[in-house]
């Protein structure tokens, strides 16, 4: 799931995918709520409109239930195909669903629906082989994305975008690559994001496309660079998320925070912080740790899932 200015995960996995995926279950019935920015801030309103009594009534143990219980409800693979997460899930080789996924959660923003028509457009663009693409894709055929546009991510942006994967490529073997290693050598995710947005933008450019890697040495949320990580980090056995890049532990990612999240962070008392910033993530990703230190980000099927069910609030888990 994603998010932006309203930040719609969009935008992100389905109700059910937490960061990227965005469809919901009720039960066995398959729920596929909208995520236009008046819908996003609608739900996230029905959220945060929980009585902070109730919530602050809960104790740890109950709380922790409560998470249990959310995360199993919306971490489900059936929910796959209609949410961004589905563009990497049309591969089986690493190197293409680290690109298919990096490129889908960077488009993460908006409509859900034109996310994942998009995501899917996009691919086609890539001749539906991305890291063959990435790496020898010619200059005549580089000028064919020109015609790819999703909101404010223009063909101009996606063509920087598939030289800088080229050049990561080049230099240090693909994304994965540069992440499992630079996470090995310093142990800190934040210098990493800050590492990577760096290598991404050195080379030559055209400045518009920088607004789409969002900069954590801003104090951005980088929500979707957090769930693009999530995807490719945690496995669960459950079909989801990927799991390839084991060589960063799941303990050490950071909760996709947006605004859906952040609602339901707040309401739930794990949050203080009013800005969706870095430091936001950073208090809440310690707060989701006491309920599980190994995998704390699983939450965010939780937090994500039950902010924009429309079946569904979180008062109905709290009566």
């Amino acid at each position: 799931m994603t998010r932006h200015s309203s930040d719609s995960r969009g935008a992100g996995p389905a109700a059910a995918f937490g960061s990227a995926t965005a469809a919901s279950a009720a039960s066995a019935t398959v729920v596929t709520p909208a995520t236009s920015a008046t819908s996003a801030n609608s739900m996230a309103s029905a959220s945060s409109a929980v009585p902070a009594a109730a919530c602050a009534a809960l104790s740890d143990g109950e709380l922790g239930e409560l998470l249990d219980r959310l995360c199993d409800r919306y971490n489900r693979a059936e929910f796959i195909d209609d949410d961004p997460i589905a563009i990497p899930h049309r591969f089986t080789a690493r190197r293409d669903r680290e690109i298919a996924g990096f490129l889908a959660a960077t488009i993460a923003w908006g409509n859900r629906q034109t996310i994942v028509r998009n995501g899917h457009r996009m691919m086609h663009f890539l001749d539906d082989a991305p890291a063959d693409f990435v790496r020898n894709a010619s200059t005549h055929e580089l000028a064919r994305l020109d015609a790819f546009v999703h909101r404010t991510f223009n063909g101009a942006d996606l063509r920087d975008f598939i030289l800088a994967l080229r050049r990561f490529e080049e230099r240090f073997g693909g994304l994965g690559s540069f992440f499992e290693s630079r996470y090995e050598a310093t142990g800190d995710l934040p210098a990493v994001l800050s590492e990577f947005r760096r290598e991404f933008f050195a080379a030559e450019h055209a400045p518009h496309c920088e607004k789409h890697l969002s900069s954590i040495d801003r104090g951005a949320a980088c929500k979707r660079l957090c769930m693009f990580l999530r995807w490719m980090v945690r496995r669960d056995g459950r079909g989801v998320d990927f799991g390839e890049w084991r060589r960063i532990p799941m303990s050490a990612l950071r909760i996709p925070l947006d605004l859906h999240v952040g609602a339901t962070a707040r309401a739930l008392g794990l949050l203080t912080r009013r800005q969706n910033d870095w430091r936001a993530v950073e208090e809440t990703t310690a707060a989701l740790r006491r309920f599980d230190a190994n995998d704390p980000v699983r939450f965010d099927f939780a937090l994500f899932g039950i902010g924009i069910d429309p079946s569904r609030c979180l008062s109905d888990y709290l009566r």
